[in-house]
């Protein structure tokens, strides 16, 4: 297949929105290197399934420049970035970072130009890295709330009280679901304070948490939703300590549960 070709696959999202930028991977960060052509492919094609955002850095700018994966060659090393309206990208040495469900990945690419498809300025098809940095983002372990039992938080957003279910947690965070109108104004970095979690319909800790990431899907019975991905900010020691044995005893349980 020639490099001008690529896949068409279902974009699930619109464009990349200023606040989905993210950050590059810190130098004193403890990440791995993954250079197996299989492993890229497959990180790659996931971030174009899912439409998730890319964030690039261009050598010499701070401000960074947002767009996506439109598709993986299901056989060559190729993929085809697509960028915002009416960006493009300067010559040079440009890093790429990119959030999957359980790491950051970050890679970088080198031209002097960026060559674009026949009548779309937006899209540039590119190689795959030789090498991509990794970052495990779950350095505390995450369970999923198991299904039938009671896990939920409430919380004051514009004065009115929600009651959202949880999906997962930690001792780090958690992710909520909820409708895609109660979740306007939830970006990422806004506080909630005094969160009321109820983990099992008997343990109730209340929290302060941060959100993290947001990402919309479709629900055949409850039509669009949102998951949102949240940090606890300074939990206590106390609650911590109860997670965790929660947590021990969710990963114990019957697998038939």
């Amino acid at each position: 297949m020639l490099l001008e070709e690529h896949i068409g696959v279902i974009i699930r999202k619109g464009p990349p929105r200023p606040q989905d930028a993210i950050a590059t991977i810190p130098a004193s960060a403890s990440s791995y290197e993954m250079t197996s052509e299989d492993d890229i492919g497959d990180a790659l094609t996931q971030l174009a399934t899912h439409g998730d955002a890319i964030t690039l850095y261009v050598t010499g700018s701070r401000e960074p420049v947002l767009a996506r994966i439109l598709s993986v060659d299901p056989e060559l090393p190729h993929f085809v970035l697509e960028l915002n309206e009416g960006l493009e990208l300067p010559p040079g040495k440009i890093t790429f970072v990119a959030v999957l469900p359980k790491a950051k990945i970050q890679f970088r690419l080198t031209s002097q130009e960026w060559k674009t498809l026949p009548g779309q300025p937006h899209l540039i098809p590119l190689i795959f890295p030789e090498t991509c940095a990794v970052l495990d983002r779950r350095a505390v372990e995450r369970v999923e709330t198991p299904l039938g039992d009671n896990f939920t938080a409430s919380l004051d957003i514009h004065g009115t009280i929600h009651e959202w279910s949880i999906y997962d947690f930690s001792l780090g965070g958690l992710g909520l679901r909820c409708s895609k109108i109660a979740a306007k104004g939830l970006i990422k970095g806004r506080k909630l304070p005094e969160v009321h979690l109820e983990l099992d319909g008997e343990l109730v800790i209340v929290a302060e948490l941060e959100v993290r990431f947001t990402r919309g899907f479709r629900s055949f019975l409850a039509g669009e939703q949102m998951h949102i991905g949240c940090q606890f900010v300074n939990l206590k020691p106390e609650a911590a300590a109860e997670m965790k044995l929660l947590i021990d005893q969710i990963n114990n349980a019957p697998r038939h549960r």
